[in-house]
């Protein structure tokens, strides 16, 4: 067993006040060099990279081990911290080095599969196999770092606040609603499954009712859908719920933890009370409900425009109660290229989008991919709509509203990245207010919640509930970062009647209400309070402050895009003898 070096202080935080400090370090070898009398090798721990030195003065013994150091060994370094002749710019700790007069060796390497260093370019399964050294790289430690200082931020914050952090269960019955849940078989009881939460929704509601006051969480939610960049099969969320407020309070709260969170950990000043917009103003300008703001393009509606125009395409659109819409990409002519339309054109397509029509607005005049159907003072008029310049580009959808949002939404913040538009180091926060209440199903035309069913409706709508749903807004709530929702509430469902109104405009029977959410009926009979909340995604929001450009960055576990862990080898096949504990066959 080797001796273990207690420590003094951590590799990248030695700067040049340091000097003739003698200084115990522990750690990797990201790098040795032998130049035969002297041997350089570049030690690392979790907070960088320090220059570790061993000379014609370092004894033979130690020097002959120095010799034999080799990449990611173990090793526990004791020295003299000096200035260094040739200073390296490149890291913090640049401008000094170890002399070492102690050396221990704590454990061997063998070659790496992967390179640890922060500017490798290796496949992303291979990191995600190997993430225990993946791990190892000073930017994911970092970034693991900053998560804790987050989390511990929140917890002091919402402390302050009176907020009590409780803990909800993880196996709860499955309530089938949104996203697929996870199940869980029970041996006790078997046939029947427990499934793990999508949300904490149902107990924190319950935690009204029991007079908790305000709660919060750093939950664990899990749900079995399609991954992408901003979403993992478990993430965690800030979760929240708060009794006797409403949606001014909630959001009151919630912007006084993002000041202190930009303020401490950023040190950014961010200006509150945040901007508001409603749900249907943010769809109207920029095609989506989580709307990027740093930079222009906003959509304009073009029915009025081209009306009465030559353009079978708008004319019939319009006649089937559709929309025309467009963005004009500022400077965007030179830029796009007619290769490059098509691409985005293709693109579109995956939002319902038939075709996409453009405009160039160039110095020797005025271009179009419909030159046949209009002509140039009609181009010019469609330009207007838009204070359209030299040098702009106009793409134009026309179909059902929802394409032409989802289209130009899309759009709109594609041409912006490609355009180098989309600056990490900018941050535009939003609320989004005034949601729908309900949405109908593109299967079968059926209303759904856009939110879940405990949110409040406006009270001042509650007679629309009968006339027509789909006018109805709920009191409900996100807050958007950069084109990315960092999370929402809403002011919950405290009336049991008006509980019971929203489940049978959902189409649930009585039987399903009671099989589904009989514990929260229930409880809704005995005094509850006013309550509302909200939870934001925890990895998102680290994700963001960060720059970087997946959530799998700032978690240290992740799961590939086919939901596997690939350090552990999960999901696996289990044995039969557990599957028959369960009473499960599997086909």
């Amino acid at each position: 067993m080797s001796e273990i070096l207690r420590r003094t202080s951590m590799c990248g935080d030695l700067r040049i006040s340091d000097v003739n400090k003698e200084v115990t370090l522990n750690g990797w070898v990201a790098k040795q060099r032998n130049l035969g009398s002297l041997i350089f090798i570049d030690l690392r721990d979790k907070t960088g990279i320090c220059q570790v030195v061993f000379d014609d003065n370092t004894p033979k013994e130690l020097f002959e081990l120095a010799a034999k150091l080799r990449t990611e060994y173990t090793v526990g370094i004791k020295g003299v911290v000096r200035e260094r002749s040739s200073k390296n710019t490149d890291i913090p700790t640049g401008e000094v080095e170890i002399v070492a007069n102690k050396l221990v060796l704590y454990s061997e390497a063998e070659t790496p599969p992967i390179y640890i260093k922060d500017d490798d370019n290796v496949d992303e399964m291979l990191r995600l196999k190997y993430r225990y050294l993946d791990l190892r790289k000073t930017k994911m430690q970092r970034n693991l770092t900053f998560r804790h200082k987050v989390t511990t931020l929140t917890r002091n914050y919402f402390d302050s606040c009176g907020f009590t952090e409780v803990e909800t269960p993880i196996l709860i019955s499955s309530t089938p609603e949104g996203a697929r849940d996870y199940l869980v078989p029970s041996r006790v009881h078997k046939g029947e499954f427990y499934a793990l939460p999508q949300s904490p929704q149902l107990f924190k509601q319950l935690l009204m009712i029991g007079g908790t006051d305000r709660y919060m969480q750093i939950a664990k939610c899990f749900r079995d859908e399609d991954l992408r960049a901003d979403r993992q099969p478990e993430f965690t969320q800030i979760d929240l719920e708060m009794s006797f407020v409403n949606q001014d309070m909630v959001i009151e709260i919630l912007e006084g933890y993002l000041k202190k969170l930009f303020n401490d950990l950023m040190g950014i000043q961010i200006q509150t009370p945040i901007m508001r917009m409603t749900w249907d103003e943010a769809m109207e300008r920029y095609g989506s409900d989580k709307p990027d703001l740093r930079f222009g393009f906003e959509l304009k509606k073009l029915n009025d425009t081209v009306k009465n125009c030559n353009f079978k395409v708008f004319t019939d659109c319009l006649a089937n109660k559709g929309d025309v819409r467009g963005i004009c990409v500022t400077g965007g002519s030179d830029f796009f290229s007619r290769k490059d339309i098509d691409k985005l054109t293709e693109m579109t397509r995956d939002y319902g989008a038939k075709g996409l029509v453009w405009i160039r607005f160039n110095a020797d005049g005025v271009t179009s991919s419909v030159n046949k159907f209009f002509t140039q003072e009609e181009l010019c008029e469609i330009g207007k709509v838009f204070d359209a310049k030299t040098g702009d580009i106009v793409f134009i959808v026309s179909d059902k509203a929802k394409v032409t949002y989802d289209s130009l939404g899309f759009l709109r913040r594609e041409c912006a990245k490609r355009m180098g538009l989309l600056n990490d180091k900018e941050y535009k926060l939003l609320w989004v207010v005034d949601f729908p209440m309900f949405e109908e199903s593109e299967e079968d035309g059926s209303l759904k919640a856009m939110h879940h069913p405990f949110t409040c409706p406006k009270l001042d709508q509650l007679n629309l509930l009968d006339v027509d749903p789909l006018l109805v807004r709920a009191d409900a709530y996100d807050i958007v970062l950069n084109g990315v929702e960092l999370g929402g509430g809403s002011v919950r469902i405290h009336d049991k009647n008006i509980q019971a109104k929203m489940f049978e405009i959902l189409g649930l029977t009585k039987e399903q209400c009671e099989e589904r959410f009989g514990f929260l009926i229930e409880a809704l009979k005995y005094g509850t309070p006013p309550h509302a909340g909200l939870a934001l995604g925890l990895d998102r929001l680290v994700m963001l402050l960060l720059g970087e450009p997946t959530i799998k960055e700032v978690i240290a576990f992740p799961k590939n895009q086919n939901a596997e862990c690939l350090v552990s080898c999960a999901p696996s096949v289990v044995e039969t003898v557990q599957l028959d504990e369960l009473g499960i066959k599997v086909k």
